[in-house]
């Protein structure tokens, strides 16, 4: 004989079902956009563990745009439990905002960067304009480049410094000579995107420029993705070290209850699956026995870091180069 189940009782059911559903926990990671793939195999990793370790269902939301613009979008009301962006200012202006503590970056190791990269060209198949180092990008005739604005994207900056340097380094290199080589490098720049993944988009899929000034990791990426019949990695000479740090949004998360959480999350990215998630999407581990295991991906590279005398760290580096009036400001005119 079948029951009626009264209204009173199957709205006690709908509330017992709607509460459990709440007490799911979920983190929202907002981050730049070259980590999109990456960060979505870790997502499912670390769900595992947490639930296997607490008991708890957790799910996790990623948002991805250019660092700059992520960081803005934090500013003005996005709840991000965490951030995991291209380049420490933007997670220093979070702080001064006082979303997130002034000592964030000395919470977790390596002044908080789980990973690093480096800036690479990406060229056609057969390289057809010869393009080996950063000068080439200035010198031969007809060089066609795709690079990201550095007013809006971290890879854009890391790739402007590296040129800097470049040039700085050379024999008879000094702030003048640089000045003049960035300024010729911009005035070939055929399309500045906002991002790094629009610009490898311009390149690698609308088909323009003959380079691409990309994240190491992005250009390996398209190699896989598009296949390496279509493209080629020219290392350079000189680069820089990449370091994209992450951080706990800590009001966002004492709000949301999710402190320990977003901690752990970040904590997972230096345990050695998180370090082999990282390398299987081409950012340079930081654990040594991991980093061992992947010498094939990442060979021993010339690089300059942004705390280098020439750099001065990020403050400097920001407000001499990328402020408003800065010397990106003095040589990128931009095309009409």
């Amino acid at each position: 004989m079948l029951c009626k189940i009264s209204p009173f009782w199957a709205v006690l059911a709908l509330l017992a079902v709607t509460k459990t559903a709440a007490a799911q926990t979920e983190l929202l990671n907002v981050s730049y956009d070259p980590t999109r793939e990456f960060y979505e195999e870790l997502n499912k990793a670390f769900i595992q563990q947490w639930q296997t370790k607490t008991g708890q269902t957790l799910s996790i939301k990623q948002s991805h745009g250019s660092s700059g613009s992520q960081a803005r979008s934090v500013l003005e009301g996005l709840d991000a439990d965490v951030v995991t962006l291209a380049l420490a200012p933007d997670i220093d202006a979070i702080a001064k905002s006082g979303l997130t503590a002034a000592n964030w970056q000395t919470r977790l190791p390596n002044n908080s960067t789980p990973y690093t990269s480096t800036i690479v060209f990406l060229v056609r198949k057969g390289n057809p304009k010869g393009i080996h180092d950063w000068g080439d990008l200035v010198n031969k005739p007809g060089v066609s480049i795709i690079t990201p604005n550095p007013k809006s994207s971290g890879a854009a900056r890391w790739a402007y410094l590296a040129a800097w340097a470049y040039a700085l380094k050379q024999p008879d290199g000094n702030e003048d000579k640089a000045k003049a080589f960035v300024g010729t490098l911009y005035k070939r720049v055929a399309v500045l995107d906002t991002a790094a993944r629009a610009s490898t988009v311009t390149f690698a899929e609308r088909g323009i420029g003959d380079v691409l000034l990309s994240w190491e990791n992005e250009a390996y990426l398209a190699l896989k993705d598009l296949g390496p019949d279509k493209f080629e990695v020219v290392v350079p000479s000189l680069s820089i070290l990449a370091e994209p740090p992450v951080a706990v949004v800590d009001k966002v998360a004492a709000r949301k209850k999710t402190n320990d959480v977003a901690t752990a999350y970040l904590q997972f990215l230096y345990t050695p699956e998180g370090q082999e998630i990282a390398a299987k999407h081409y950012f340079r581990p930081r654990l040594p026995e991991v980093a061992a295991r992947h010498k094939d991906i990442f060979p021993d590279l010339n690089l300059v870091t942004i705390d280098d005398p020439m750099f001065g760290g990020w403050a400097a580096a920001q407000e001499k180069h990328f402020a408003s009036g800065g010397i990106f400001d003095q040589i990128y005119t931009p095309n009409p």
